[in-house]
């Protein structure tokens, strides 16, 4: 099944105002949600928003709370989210980064005791579309195992690098520092396949590619085990202490995933050179990789963030596909 994004785009809008957003915030926050699915990445986009739903019923986000900015100095600020609604105040605070790049170079704002901003790479093609190489991050609730571990003490906490390209065509990595992303693991359950690797392991302890299986016991593998758990937790520490606000730790006291921390950062590189360089850099870099040769014949090599390109196209031509049982519960609502 099919929608339109000019579909799925009104009916976010429509759910998003009925519980407590003004008209232009549901426009924009819907559209967060909506290109995210245009994009290919259902998990956070119809896949994750009846969990903000449920959240807004709760109280867990307000609607009309707006990000401040509470200290600065120079190219840094600190912001307070002030628990509103994670995406908007996310895309907030990196809008404010790129104006300090544009002014210093480089700008950073630590956005603390904010709510989750669903899809990170959002912010980081935020700042590609601006001309400038975006690195973001967020920490998590405890949600997979230090190295070593059996329960969980870290987060998958996403990391984000985008490179921008004046054609638009961004190279962008966007990854959870688990193995698989929470929304991944559910898409593909949603989809009936398994995982094309393990993932996380199963109530016998055993490493699985079983999506529903990992889900249950919810011990996720870092990215590169040991690497991938000690760069959660030096990002984790990182993002905490130049925001001030709640750690893995205190967030996992929560109940819920409320309160998070983010770093958005915006680096210009038109300050040392034109854009036309940059452009030539990344084209050549890009074009070296896909020259690589296939690991099975007729494969691919890619940058990553090509695949987005190709999605968003062909979605908008003939529609975004949907899990009939997510969309169906939006259109309850």
């Amino acid at each position: 099944m099919r929608v339109s994004y000019e579909t799925m785009l009104a009916e976010f809008e429509r759910v998003l105002t009925k519980y407590g957003f003004t008209p232009d915030r549901a426009h924009d926050a819907a559209e967060i949600f909506a290109q995210n699915s245009l994009a290919g990445v259902f998990s956070h986009g119809l896949n994750r928003f009846p969990v903000v739903v449920n959240y807004l019923r709760k109280g867990g986000i307000d609607p009309a709370a707006e990000a401040v900015r509470t200290a600065g100095f120079g190219a840094m600020e600190r912001w307070d989210g002030r628990r509103g609604f994670g995406p908007l105040n996310a895309r907030r605070a990196m809008g404010r980064a790129i104006e300090l790049a544009r002014q210093f170079g480089i700008g950073m704002v630590a956005l603390g005791n904010n709510n989750h901003w669903m899809r990170g790479g959002t912010y980081g093609w935020q700042a590609a579309d601006a001309g400038c190489i975006g690195i973001c991050w967020s920490n998590t609730c405890p949600n997979m195992p230090a190295w070593g571990a059996v329960d969980n003490r870290i987060g998958n906490n996403p990391l984000i690098l985008a490179v921008p390209r004046s054609n638009g065509e961004h190279i962008m990595v966007d990854c959870a520092l688990s193995q698989f992303s929470y929304g991944k693991v559910e898409t593909t359950r949603l989809a009936g396949r398994q995982l094309p690797v393990a993932g996380g392991y199963d109530e016998d302890g055993n490493l699985t590619r079983d999506p529903a299986a990992i889900e249950k016991t919810r011990r996720m593998i870092p990215i590169g085990y040991w690497k991938g758990s000690g760069l959660s937790i030096l990002l984790d520490m990182i993002a905490t202490a130049l925001t001030d606000g709640n750690s893995v730790a205190e967030i996992g006291s929560f109940g819920d995933e409320i309160g998070l921390t983010q770093i958005m950062i915006a680096i210009d590189p038109s300050k040392f050179q034109d854009p036309s360089v940059t452009d030539a850099i990344v084209d050549a870099i890009a074009a070296d990789v896909a020259s690589s040769k296939p690991e099975q014949e007729g494969g691919e090599v890619r940058c990553p963030g090509m695949g987005e390109h190709r999605s968003r196209r062909d979605n908008l031509e003939h529609g975004i596909p949907v899990a009939e049982e997510k969309w169906n519960e939006v259109l309850a609502m």
